[in-house]
């Protein structure tokens, strides 16, 4: 995934509008050429009609008829791409409305300049110029509408006339610009500004260490198995007639195509097959028997075999079986390591989310100032623009928007935030502007700490893994061997002339890469699957453990419901009907803080304004006020009761939700309403519940609270084991019991008050609304409220289970048939590098399969 800054975004995630005709304009860049994009130039003879470049004194222009008037221009090339293009009908887009390279338009500069400006400070520089020496820098752009060659062409001119400018070097695959330049002449600023002249919006682009690892990986393997590609290609073209007509082609002509042969294979054993040699080479200095060791030992007893046999001129040779073994597993290597970059964890991709830049507002005259992100601390108060990324965590002190946080929670909708309200460093704000006071800065913000709990569980091995490397190693070690055993009786009780070529087959044909591919590819395929969907794995064996699930325990308060006060029922007992009720409440608790507070003001469908006056809090008992000239109380059923002593005894009629709290409010005629706040349950309660049913999973709600408010939460979840008043440590025995009765459980909390659950069972996730990320016990964090993520979860667990045992019955199976046939001689060295390939992409494209995890669990064993 490129870079933020490669984006249409710039690197302070902000959406800078361009101009129309400038985007136009490259499109079609093959009339790119001008420069400054004034009318004026089209008939002047001091610059170039097509390419704007001025015509210097000592160049004799080219002049030709154009449209019917008289041009002028500095090169052949560019009189002869303008008469293609006229005479082929784009004469138009010469015209000054829709002239290319014409600077951005004013409004766009104004707000881009602050952000070059920003480039030029020492922690952007660090993060974006890289020190060539001798005062010599160099830096990437990302213009974000090059299109062609043309526009390269342009930029590359453009930028090489600039002072200072050594080189500039544009790509159009790539859309990258690389500039070299002397620090002391020209600055990051001046070189985007330079580019924005000619209608290119540009941006520094930072390729991450991690993807310049990967793409350095990926390059080179590719490189080695486009030789081994070749080479096979060439060789076999040799070894065809051999094959066909070897008895009537002369001596001298099949030895000249062996030695041709031998010179096309050896680029593809010194070159092509270099890693699987220095990987034999670090196995054997470990004394470890790795998976490269037989391989090696084939490639190069065939290799060897044939360039003796080559060079006496008499014996069989083997480059084609060589070259081909080489070429497909290389082949099978760089399938494998696709699936293995993708299947990542996303932790870079997530670091790369935050913004180069912010806006700081100015505490005394609230200007906005932009600097660098490093810059920025606890209590600052920052702007950002709708189309921005959010630069740290914080609380929304002005505006309202909507909040995209699926980087972070895998919520695809984006959720409302207002003042009062958190927002995350790396969401995008969709909507509207907002003010934000930091809280958190770069180590300390949340997406800082889902990457450290994802590089955790990277660097845990799973036990399965090890299991598997352990057996690869032995079965490198008996296959060895095996083909030593295969050598000698071949070589001395049936056929000493084929004794080589069939213990290079067995060498080959053996596949111990599926053997240790099985596993961790699956698990690493799961494991991005539920991160891309807010399920952290936190330890290695979490996949393993879910797996096996048969018993869930749920916390009620934060997990099967949302934790916060809500309005369940109002009941009337004045003259005044429910919403009216509702609005005089909220009006009266409107600015406070109180969880109760905020949901009487959610619950109000009237939010009309209401003059409250003379707003007086008892501790303890609630509010007193007068709202439009009303005297009013809310709060205890004593304290309203106090402002009618005719109707003191006031009493409900109708039935109490459980564990809820009774707000009251009433005058001086008496009571009005009875509100009932209780806990909500969260919108995939049911939905969770559902899945596990279908999963076979058998659910236990153990809770703090009251056991006949517990029980009622049970019915109305369809649970039937339901325990309440638990403390802590009773959670934990409870685990324990169910323990010792075979069960594999499965805790959920909110990962402070239930850690001693969380560490008993087997396996446990917490909410992430929960505990600090970095603090948490669990052995995975849902990083959103969408609890049906957890049966998801398990499902994909079980799905795993099953692809890494389909894996490995697969790899046993290949093995147990292919080296018996290969021993007997039936399978030939080139027949086994294609086996043992295919092995290995078989293994590793069903574990692909796990990326994309079923949206919605089904019943799996």
């Amino acid at each position: 995934m490129p870079s933020l800054h490669a984006s249409p975004l710039a690197p302070d995630g902000t959406s800078v509008p361009s101009n129309p005709s400038a985007q136009l304009g490259s499109a079609a860049a093959l009339a790119s050429g001008t420069r400054l994009g004034s009318a004026s130039l089209s008939t002047s003879t001091t610059h170039c009609f097509h390419c704007g470049q001025p015509l210097g004194r000592d160049v004799t222009p080219l002049v030709a008829d154009i449209g019917g008037q008289r041009r002028t221009f500095c090169c052949g090339g560019c009189q002869a791409l303008a008469q293609t293009l006229y005479s082929a009908g784009f004469g138009h887009l010469y015209s000054d409305v829709t002239r290319f390279a014409r600077p951005i338009d004013a409004q766009a500069r104004r707000e881009a300049e602050p952000v070059w400006a920003a480039y030029d400070t020492p922690e952007l520089r660090n993060q974006f110029v890289r020190e060539l020496g001798d005062g010599r820098a160099e830096i990437t752009l990302a213009p974000e509408n090059i299109r062609c060659a043309a526009c390269a062409w342009l930029i590359e001119q453009h930028l090489g006339q600039l002072d200072g400018v050594e080189s500039a070097v544009a790509n159009v695959a790539t859309r990258r610009v690389v500039v070299r330049w002397q620090e002391n002449k020209q600055g990051v600023a001046g070189l985007l500004s330079t580019l924005a002249d000619i209608g290119y919006q540009a941006w520094p682009f930072e390729v991450s260490r991690g993807d310049q690892h990967d793409r350095r990986e990926r390059r080179g393997l590719l490189m080695r198995m486009a030789v081994a590609m070749l080479g096979m290609m060439q060789v076999m073209m040799y070894a065809w007639p051999l094959y066909t007509h070897e008895a009537t082609i002369d001596p001298g002509q099949l030895q000249l195509m062996r030695w041709a042969s031998f010179a096309l294979t050896i680029p593809v054993v010194l070159y092509s097959a270099s890693p699987i040699f220095a990987g034999a080479w670090r196995s054997l200095r470990q004394r470890h028997m790795g998976m490269d060791v037989p391989v090696a030992i084939g490639v190069l007893a065939g290799f060897f075999a044939s360039a003796v046999a080559t060079v006496r001129g008499v014996g069989e040779v083997y480059f084609d079986s060589v070259t081909m073994f080489v070429a497909f597993l290389l082949l099978a290597r760089y399938l494998e390591l696709r699936v293995r970059q993708a299947s990542r964890s996303g932790a870079e991709m997530l670091a790369r989310q935050l913004p180069a830049t912010c806006e700081r507002l100015v505490e005394t005259s609230g200007v906005g100032e932009r600097i660098p992100v490093a810059r920025l601390n606890a209590g600052d108060r920052i702007r950002v623009k709708a189309g921005e990324i959010m630069p740290a965590d914080g609380v929304v002190v002005a505006g309202v928007s909507e909040i995209d946080e699926s980087m972070l929670t895998g919520e695809a909708r984006p959720v409302k935030r207002a003042i009062g309200d958190t927002v995350l460093a790396g969401c995008f704000n969709a909507a509207s502007p907002l003010e934000v006071s930091v809280r958190r800065i770069g180590a300390q913000t949340r997406l800082a700490e889902i990457v450290a709990v994802l590089d955790r569980a990277l660097a845990d091995k799973p036990r399965l893994a090890q299991l598997a490397d352990r057996v690869a190693g032995w079965f490198v070690a008996t296959l060895l061997i095996l083909a030593a055993i295969t050598g000698l009786v071949w070589a001395i009780w049936i056929d000493p002339s084929r004794a080589l070529l069939v213990t290079v087959a067995v060498l080959v044909v053996s596949c111990p890469c599926a053997l240790s591919l099985a596993t961790p590819a699956a698990l690493a395929a799961a494991g991005a699957a539920l991160s891309r969907r807010g399920v952290l794995l936190t330890r290695a064996h979490t996949l393993e453990a879910l797996s096996g699930v048969t018993d869930i325990m749920l916390d009620k308060t934060g997990t099967l419901t949302e934790g916060r006060f809500a309005l369940v029922s109002t009941e009337i007992a004045g003259n005044l009907d429910a919403p009216t009720c509702q609005s005089l409440a909220a009006a009266m608790e409107r600015g406070g803080e109180h969880p109760i507070a905020r949901a009487l003001v959610e619950a109000a469908a009237d939010h009309a304004e209401r003059l409250v006056a003379e707003l007086h809090n008892t501790p303890g008992q609630g509010l007193q006020a007068n709202v439009d000239g009303r005297l009013m109380r809310l709060g205890r059923r004593e304290f309203v009761a106090e402002l009618a002593p005719a109707a003191a005894d006031i009493r409900r009629s109708g039935d109490r939700f459980p564990g809820a709290t009774e707000v009251w409010l009433g005058d001086a005629n008496g009571p009005l309403a009875c509100f009932q706040l209780a806990d909500v349950e969260r919108p995939q309660t049911a939905e969770l519940l559902a899945s596990l049913t279908r999963l076979g999973v058998r659910c236990h709600l153990v809770s703090g609270d009251q056991p006949a408010a517990v029980r009622w939460w049970a019915d109305r979840f369809g649970i039937e084991t339901a325990v309440g008043a638990v403390t802590p440590e009773g959670k934990r025995d409870y685990v324990a019991n169910l323990q010792q009765q075979g069960a594999v459980v499965l805790a959920v909390g909110d990962g402070i008050n239930d850690a001693p659950v969380l560490a008993q069972a087997q396996v446990s996730i917490a909410i992430g609304s929960g505990a600090p990320l970095a603090q948490a016990g669990a052995d995975a964090v849902l990083t959103h409220g969408g609890v049906g993520e957890i049966a998801n979860a398990i499902a994909v667990a079980r799905k795993t289970r099953r692809v890494v045992r389909q894996n490995l019955g697969w790899a046993f199976f290949y093995n147990v048939v292919a080296i018996p046939l290969a021993a007997t001689g039936l399978v030939t060295a080139w027949m086994a590098g294609i086996g043992m390939s295919v092995s290995s992409l078989l293994v590793v494209g069903n574990a692909w399969r796990l990326l994309r995890a079923a949206a919605a669990p089904a019943r799996e064993s």
